[in-house]
């Protein structure tokens, strides 16, 4: 049997040339799915930090600390809620969540000892990455950590203002600095790397120098909509779809600006709490560029 899909309506805005809008996942204190019209279509009883719709039409989920998750961790469900794989973190938090080619799945813990996980179906854990991240503040090490096509991982490190990519042994082969906190860390095509800076209320990106070449903030923007950039997406179309995750009931909290800075798509809803992070989707419900 499906969830009950038993939260209010949502308001989707088109403010050019997108006669359909965007369908997405949401994950945050709510987990769900809206589609291009902005009805929800699809809801988790779980909040959730990052979030993915497989191939295979799956939810692949990081899952916020509950009594079953004392220390977070990793889901895949069906649309009907029923949780095909799982496994727990060993320590403060889970934050981070990817499907690889392999059949593994990547996770990263927060705590004493931060680090990337690979774990095969079974829950065996395969490959183990230390993260060089201050410890004072589990909460603010990691976020949206990525495994990237050479193999290495890209790693927002938020308190440290720091984005880091490692090798598989742990040592750290390039970073750049951010202006604040990072959140979200894309590794783009042409190998710059496009980055969320929650607090901030700002994106930004990076070549592969770490020198800055493109930014967008509420300076650029009417009525200063950005609220907490946490996630970010580089859409095919090259426009940049940003989070503001602090917004509330009835404000913008997914926005969609071009490269010349044009806001062209919002979405809001009466949900009280934002957007922590999300996946936009094309029409056929599989994952657009992320």
């Amino acid at each position: 049997m499906l969830l009950l899909f038993s939260f209010s309506a949502l308001a989707t805005t088109l403010l050019a040339a997108d006669p359909i809008g965007h369908e997405f996942l949401a994950t945050g204190g709510e987990t769900f799915i809206v589609d291009a019209s902005g009805k929800t279509t699809w809801t988790y009883p779980h909040g959730s930090r990052d979030g993915w719709v497989l191939e295979n039409g799956n939810i692949l989920l990081a899952l916020n600390k509950s009594k079953a998750f004392p220390g977070g961790g990793v889901a895949e469900v069906d649309r009907a809620g029923k949780m095909l794989f799982s496994f727990k973190g060993t320590q403060s938090e889970v934050n981070t969540v990817q499907s690889l080619p392999d059949g593994r799945v990547l996770l990263t813990e927060a705590g004493p000892k931060p680090r990337i996980l690979e774990v095969d179906r079974s829950g065996k854990i395969v490959v183990e990455v230390p993260l060089q991240a201050q410890t004072k503040d589990h909460h603010l090490q990691t976020r949206m950590t990525r495994k990237l096509a050479n193999g290495n991982y890209l790693v927002p490190q938020l308190l440290d203002k720091v984005v880091r990519e490692y090798d598989a042994t742990g040592k750290i082969i390039w970073e750049a600095k951010t202006p604040h906190w990072p959140f979200t860390a894309i590794r783009l095509p042409d190998g710059n790397t496009l980055i969320g800076c929650t607090l901030g209320n700002l994106v930004i990106e990076v070549d592969s120098a770490a020198k800055e070449v493109w930014r967008v903030t509420n300076d650029d923007l009417p009525g200063k909509p950005i609220n907490d950039a946490c996630g970010v997406q580089r859409l095919s179309n090259g426009n940049t779809v940003i989070t503001s995750h602090h917004a509330k009931a009835g404000e913008i909290k997914l926005l969609e600006v071009t490269r010349d800075k044009k806001v062209v798509w919002t979405h809001k809803d009466s949900r009280n709490g934002g957007i922590h992070h999300f996946q936009i989707l094309d029409i056929s419900g599989r994952p657009a560029l992320r």
